[in-house]
């Protein structure tokens, strides 16, 4: 087992790596206090899916809580829950990660049986039929086995409702040519209807393999006491490593990219969308959050000061923009909701608004407020145990070097006017984007 340290900032301690033979990695970082966290971050999300599977890591995460050889569905959150437990999990693109955040018990007691717990519901999922409830034609209005799979496709249904992500998802799909990132995480329904148990169970098996696990503890405790109860708890047994897959990035599109679409609306939507640096390179990924701060972050910023705050007849309700880190290539956005009467001056006046990124170069005083604001959301997320967990997963599994973090801070420090300027220019050109929009339905 090889072991490295890492200097994260604002801990007391150095966080301590140790990768296992069989490829798994487990990250302990000291956080006093009586609180802990346990998570496994696992690398596969929609990156790993296809067009027939689409759906299947948000499907499987829903039902890695449904029981173990030695512990029924339900069982996992209900004794964790008495002990004062957080308990939850996520999937994206690049991920799924699974977590318990806990008071540790007295002599570690409690962080001991979660880790117990946590390991035994990541390397012994039964994924049990009448949980997962039996595929079924969506056209069939008399099926009442209404079980989880019928729960992810009403969470579906709903989220497909929601007017921001119909903007998002077109975009975002436009976006890419063949990257798996076109699909939606969450699938459709039309798959999670069909879907096998044994399709399941194969892409468990396929992907949740030691290499692809990252587990990390993050709390005040004994560190050989609690890495030697990681490493018994998670006996693979000799489970095979996935072969790994590569995607290749793709490039932004080549010309201005419009996609437009109605529904049964109010008010008009818009999503500006452009691909960006892998989230690896620190330098480019720190520049665009910096960018996006002085853009579009809060009631300060220039998207809100001159299209909300000074416009003395209003065309929008909200303005901002968001950038998104992904492993093989991240996203940055302009968003907006405006009067639908209006559609032609908002475009001309966010397109304005990009162009004077570079006409009225982003100034000093602006570069040092984005970075204290950004110091600061580096400085919160050291304050907790759960933060910091979700910190180190990141790193470890988008960026795939915690290493990173050590330079985060000088990093941050050391970019120019100039740098921001050179990322603009390189990333967010009108030609590289796809703008997605809706509007209401014509009466």
């Amino acid at each position: 087992m090889k072991k490295s340290l890492v200097k994260y900032p604002f801990l007391t301690e150095q966080v301590e790596v140790y990768t296992r033979d069989n490829g798994h990695t487990i990250v302990l970082a000291h956080k006093e206090g009586s609180m802990a966290n346990v998570s496994t971050w696992v690398k596969t999300g929609s990156i790993n899916e296809t067009d027939k599977n689409n759906g299947i890591s948000h499907f499987l995460e829903h039902l890695m809580f449904k029981g173990t050889h030695k512990h029924k569905a339900g069982e996992f959150d209900r004794i964790l829950e008495a002990k004062g437990a957080i308990v939850n999990a996520a999937t994206w693109k690049d991920y799924t990660f699974y977590y318990v955040t806990l008071p540790k018990g007295e002599g570690g007691k409690d962080l001991n049986l979660a880790i117990e717990l946590h390991a035994d519901m990541m390397l012994d999922p039964i994924l049990p039929e009448e949980e997962i409830g039996a595929p079924f034609d969506l056209n069939d209005s008399q099926v009442t086995d209404k079980r989880e799979r019928h729960v992810v496709i009403e969470e579906i249904r709903m989220r497909k409702d929601q007017n921001w992500t119909k903007v998002y998802n077109a975009c975002n799909y436009n976006m890419y040519s063949k990257h798996p990132y076109k699909r939606d995480v969450i699938g459709t329904p039309e798959i999670i209807s069909q879907v096998t148990r044994d399709d399941i169970m194969n892409y468990y098996r396929t992907f949740y393999s030691p290499e692809n696990m990252t587990t990390i503890i993050v709390g005040d405790f004994d560190s050989n006491e609690i890495l030697e109860k990681v490493e018994k708890e998670f006996d693979f047994k000799g489970r095979a490593n996935a072969t790994q897959k590569f995607n290749e990035p793709d490039s932004p599109v080549s010309s201005t990219k419009i996609v437009e679409n109605t529904g049964h609306i109010n008010t008009s939507y818009i999503m500006y969308g452009w691909l960006g640096p892998r989230a690896n390179d620190l330098k480019n990924t720190i520049c665009l959050d910096l960018i996006s701060i002085i853009f579009g972050d809060g009631t300060s910023s220039r998207l809100y000061q001159n299209l909300i705050e000074k416009q003395s007849d209003p065309v929008f309700n909200m303005i901002n923009s968001e950038h998104y880190q992904f492993k093989d290539g991240n996203n940055f956005f302009i968003q907006a909701n405006y009067k639908p009467e209006k559609q032609e001056l908002a475009r001309k006046l966010i397109e304005e608004e990009l162009s004077g990124l570079l006409i009225n170069p982003i100034t000093e005083a602006e570069l040092r407020k984005a970075k204290k604001k950004t110091k600061s959301r580096f400085a919160f997320s050291a304050e907790t145990v759960s933060e910091i967990g979700e910190t180190i997963g990141y790193y470890t599994t988008v960026c795939n070097d915690l290493k990173l973090i050590e330079d985060y801070l000088r990093d941050l420090e050391a970019i120019t006017v100039a740098d921001l300027n050179n990322a603009i220019e390189t990333y967010l050109s009108l030609d590289n984007a796809v703008i997605s929009i809706l509007t209401p339905e014509k009466m």
